[in-house]
């Protein structure tokens, strides 16, 4: 039997089995907005996902941080709920609510009882029509976030190696800039910067919404028609050019902070969420450091005892992202023998590939990762907005499985060798400085 072509096609085929649980309704309002409807009636809840296509990829310099900023806003009253209402009313009604920005998205969530869907339909078209952009509120919220960035940023190892790994990997394209924004231009952000944004990235063109739970969808919709169905159409968001030049060589770059123990934070540049190679890289993932038993755990950590810890971020973007690496060192520990030790085992699974247990229990593992995640309707309603969103369309969620089932040793040899050249990586080494008084 010959062996299957690297440069392969990973399969896509619908799982039976998910098939039968996503009976999505579809839907788009006149003034953009689009509907996504998944009854499950297993218990009297229902989650709700308000997607916004927006993160700091869709900022610009003098606003960075503006897309968490608003995050913020958001829970700041609207027109008809004002100031701390919403959680308020929501909370009355059995209910919770939270939110998270990233690089390319802007995502709010709300859990709560099957009879409250009207309130929230109102309370959430509320804050999309006519959110509340006063001065007071502004100059509130960018304090807690001035502090926020104080904390993960500023005064943290990891936040301050992976902003300066950013700005390595990244010459051009707005993800060199941190989520969370560069202090400076938190504190220039003016309203009139928060109503533009307003008016154009959280008008219904630019969201999904995505119901599931106990619902009636002819119903539902009906609601969603009523509560959002008058919200204005905005000016179309302008594309974002991905002008990033082909990385050359070796990045490299020092952190000096007070530290007890240095450490190393490596950034291979990676692909868009939408290649196929992205799929082969999320089992390489797995087999490098999923689990304590996974290979760089087992050799850098316990066997050579180079590291105290060790993890490695793969996460999926919409234009090409970053194969993500920080290790934590032992006072005593050489940064360049680790980074020799680390390379090794990179270059080993370029050549040698992996051993067919690992590569089954990488795919078992992240079967069993994505079915557990479709397990509530939290997790539903949030992977039909994630997957639509990176990988453009709600029912790759239904071939994933297969896709893992289909990736071979030659793949992960091809693609491993392709992404962990020494050419794409950039490195960040933490040197420790002494503590100031």
């Amino acid at each position: 039997m010959s062996k299957a072509s690297p440069s392969k096609v990973p399969t896509r085929v619908a799982d039976p089995a998910l098939e039968s649980l996503f009976d999505v309704h579809e839907a788009t309002l006149p003034n953009g907005l689009q509907v996504r409807l998944l009854a499950n009636h297993q218990a009297p809840v229902v989650s709700l996902y308000t997607v916004f296509q927006v993160g700091s990829r869709n900022e610009r310099p003098g606003i960075t941080g503006i897309s968490h900023l608003f995050e913020h806003m958001m829970f700041n009253g609207a027109k008809k709920y004002g100031p701390k209402m919403f959680d308020k009313t929501l909370e009355s009604n059995g209910g919770r609510s939270n939110a998270y920005t990233s690089t390319d998205l802007t995502v709010y969530y709300d859990d709560f009882s099957a009879d409250a869907l009207e309130t929230v339909l109102d309370l959430e078209s509320d804050r999309m029509r006519s959110l509340r952009i006063s001065q007071a509120t502004l100059t509130s919220e960018r304090e807690v976030v001035k502090e926020e960035r104080r904390v993960r940023v500023d005064n943290d190892i990891f936040g301050l190696m992976d902003e300066e790994l950013g700005t390595l990997v990244y010459k051009a394209h707005p993800y060199r800039w941190p989520v969370i924004g560069w202090m400076a231009d938190i504190e220039a952000i003016r309203r009139e910067d928060c109503q533009d944004y307003f008016r154009t990235y959280y008008a219904p063109n630019n969201a999904v919404l995505y119901i599931v739970g106990a619902i009636d969808p002819k119903k539902t919709l009906a609601l969603v028609r009523k509560y959002y169905g008058n919200i204005p159409k905005g000016p179309a968001p302008a594309a974002v050019l991905n002008s990033e030049p082909e990385q050359k060589g070796e990045r490299r770059a020092e952190v000096r902070h007070p530290a007890q123990s240095p450490a190393l934070m490596l950034g291979f540049r990676g692909p868009a969420a939408r290649d196929d190679d992205t799929f082969v890289l999320d089992v390489i993932q797995y087999v490098l450091t999923k689990g304590e038993g996974s290979r760089l755990i087992r050799s850098l950590v316990y066997e050579q005892k180079l590291a105290v810890s060790l993890m490695l971020d793969w996460s999926w973007r919409i234009d090409p992202g970053t194969i993500l690496f920080y290790l934590a060192l032992k006072p005593d520990s050489d940064p360049k023998k680790v980074e020799a030790a680390l390379y090794a085992e990179l270059e080993k699974i370029a050549r040698e590939g992996i051993t067919e247990r690992e590569l089954q229990k990488a795919q078992n593992n992240l079967r069993s990762d994505h079915l557990r995640e479709l397990a509530t309707n939290s997790g539903r309603a949030h992977a039909l907005g994630h997957y639509e969103a990176l990988l453009g369309d709600w029912r790759r969620l239904l071939t994933l499985p297969s896709t893992y089932a289909s990736i071979t040793n030659d793949q992960v040899k091809a693609v491993a060798a392709k992404y962990f050249a020494p050419e794409r990586r950039s490195v960040v080494t933490l040197v420790p400085a002494p503590t100031e008084a």
